[in-house]
C-alpha cells in the first residue's frame, strides 16, 4: 500500500502511445508542470520509481513515466506492470498518444528515423504491428489525444487541457470545437454538430471575427434552437457522468463541430463549457482546434 503522501505522490503518470505520436512534446508538458519525467525504463523498474517516488522522504511530488512499445524488449509487459503498480495501491493516470498511420510515417521520414517495430519489413508494417501490440494498453487508457491535426503548440495545449491537475475522485471534461473540413476529432467520446445553426461567415461584418469573439457568440446563441441546444447538452452530459463513473472513465472529451471550426463551433463549445464550470460538479476546460486555421 502507498505511504501516507499526498495525491499527486499516489496518481503516477503513464504516458504512452504510437511512436511519432507526440511522447517527447507531452513528456515536456508534463517538465513544465513540475513533474519528475523518466523515458524508456524497463518495467520492473517502472514499478521501482513509483515506489521510490512515492516514499515519505521523496523529493519528487509529482512523477511521470514515458514508456513506448520498445519496454517489450524487457521481461513484463505494460499492461502487467500498470496492474502491478495498481496492486500497490496508486492510482496511475495513463495517457495514450496516437496519429494516423500517414501521419505517423510522413513524421518518421521528416527525421529519417526507422519505427522501433519495422525490423526487416516497411513502416507502414511496422506501425501496423504496434498498434496491435497496443491495442489493449489503449483501451485502458484514461485519456486518448490523436495528434493527427495538431501542430506541436496545439499538442501542448490539448495536453494540458486533457489532463489538467489530475484530480482523484473528481471527472474532467474537455469541450474541444473544430471544424468537420478537416476532419473530426478521433479522440472524442461524444461529438456535437451544430451547423444547424446560420453561419455568421456569411456576415460580412463578422467573417473575420471568431466564435471567442462576443459579437460572433452573440449571433450565434440567438439564433433560433442555439440556447435549447445548450441546454439539451448540459442536460446530456450531466445525466451521462454517472454512467462514465461507474465504468471507471473519468476524463470525458466532447467535440464541438462546424464547417470551419471558427464560428458556431466555438461559440457554443464556449457556452456549454461555462455552464458545465458554474454546475461545480466536474472540472471544465475548453479548445479550441481548429481557430487559426483556413
Amino acid at each position: 500500500m502507498p505511504h501516507d503522501t499526498t495525491e499527486a505522490r499516489t496518481r503516477p503518470v503513464i504516458i504512452t502511445g504510437l511512436s511519432g505520436g507526440g511522447l517527447s512534446t507531452a513528456a515536456k508538458v508534463f517538465e513544465d508542470k513540475g513533474y519528475f519525467v523518466s523515458q524508456n525504463l524497463p518495467p520492473q523498474l517502472i514499478l521501482e520509481l513509483v515506489d521510490l517516488a512515492a516514499a515519505d522522504d521523496s523529493p519528487v511530488d509529482r512523477l511521470a513515466v514515458v514508456t513506448d512499445v520498445r519496454a517489450s524488449m524487457f521481461k513484463g509487459s505494460l499492461m502487467s506492470t500498470i496492474a502491478g503498480i495498481r496492486e500497490r495501491g496508486y492510482d496511475p493516470f495513463i495517457l495514450f498518444l496516437e496519429a494516423r498511420d500517414d501521419v505517423l510515417i510522413r513524421r518518421f521520414d521528416s527525421v529519417r528515423r526507422t519505427h522501433p517495430m519495422q525490423g526487416d519489413g516497411t513502416l507502414q508494417s511496422g506501425i501496423e504491428r504496434e498498434r496491435e501490440a497496443m491495442e489493449d494498453l489503449r483501451a485502458s487508457a484514461d485519456v486518448i489525444i490523436d495528434t493527427t491535426s495538431l501542430s506541436v503548440h496545439d499538442l501542448r495545449r490539448a495536453v494540458e487541457a486533457s489532463v489538467g491537475e489530475l484530480p482523484l475522485g473528481r471527472q474532467h471534461i474537455t469541450i474541444e470545437s473544430f471544424g468537420f473540413k478537416h476532419g473530426s476529432p478521433r479522440d472524442a467520446d461524444i461529438v456535437l454538430d451544430v451547423r444547424f445553426l446560420p453561419n455568421p461567415y456569411w456576415v460580412e461584418e463578422l467573417r473575420e471575427f471568431r466564435g471567442v469573439d462576443q459579437a460572433v457568440a452573440d449571433y450565434v446563441l440567438s439564433q433560433d434552437g442555439a440556447r435549447d441546444y445548450v441546454d439539451n447538452v448540459v442536460e446530456l452530459l450531466s445525466s451521462t457522468l454517472g454512467g462514465y463513473r461507474h465504468e471507471g472513465k473519468d476524463f470525458i472529451t466532447v467535440g464541438v463541430g462546424c464547417t470551419g471550426g471558427h464560428h458556431r463551433s466555438v461559440a457554443v463549445a464556449e457556452a456549454i463549457g461555462k455552464r458545465l464550470s458554474q454546475q461545480g460538479q466536474v472540472d471544465v476546460n475548453v479548445i479550441h482546434r481548429d481557430l487559426e486555421r483556413h
